[in-house]
């Protein structure tokens, strides 16, 4: 070894050493008491007991579940929710009805409901929006019926 070269070990050690002062050294819990090597716990990643778990619904899960409003789908067509893949039409006043927003040529998403059927844009199929069967191809099979709930005013996936 040449007695002018720093060992590797010693270089080593001393850079984890930087490191450690200077992470805690910039640490702070922000209550402004000086300690500046507490750290904030680690999140809580286990499961709730059963006497800590809650079995009361909360204010706003049935707003996570709602896909929408029975007012925004419109009679004698429907609304294509791209996210979830469906798309839920209305034939007639207060008659709901969902299918699977994928195409079943080639598994587009269909782009629009309009003139009573479910258009697919990628290679022209239509669908009834009374029972998803194919109007027009090149797709040969109808649109999955899917299940939704409508309750009062609100539809949500069932």
């Amino acid at each position: 070894m040449n007695p002018q070269a720093t060992p590797r070990r010693a270089v080593l050690l001393a850079g984890a050493g930087s490191a450690a002062a200077l992470a805690t050294g910039c640490g702070s819990d922000g209550d402004g008491d000086g300690d500046a090597t507490a750290s904030p716990a680690p999140p809580d990643t286990t499961e709730p007991t059963e006497s800590e778990a809650t079995t009361e619904p909360t204010a706003s899960a049935p707003d996570e579940e709602s896909l929408t409003e029975t007012s925004d789908i419109p009679v004698g067509g429907g609304t294509i929710f791209k996210e979830e893949k469906i798309v839920v039409t209305q034939p007639t006043a207060g008659d709901f009805k969902a299918f699977s927003a994928i195409c079943t040529h080639q598994g587009c998403i269909v782009a629009k409901v309009e003139n009573g059927t479910i258009d697919c844009a990628c290679h022209g199929s239509t669908f009834r929006i009374t029972d998803g069967s194919v109007v027009t191809g090149p797709a040969t099979r109808p649109l999955p019926a899917e299940e939704i709930t409508v309750s009062g005013d609100s539809i949500s996936l069932a």
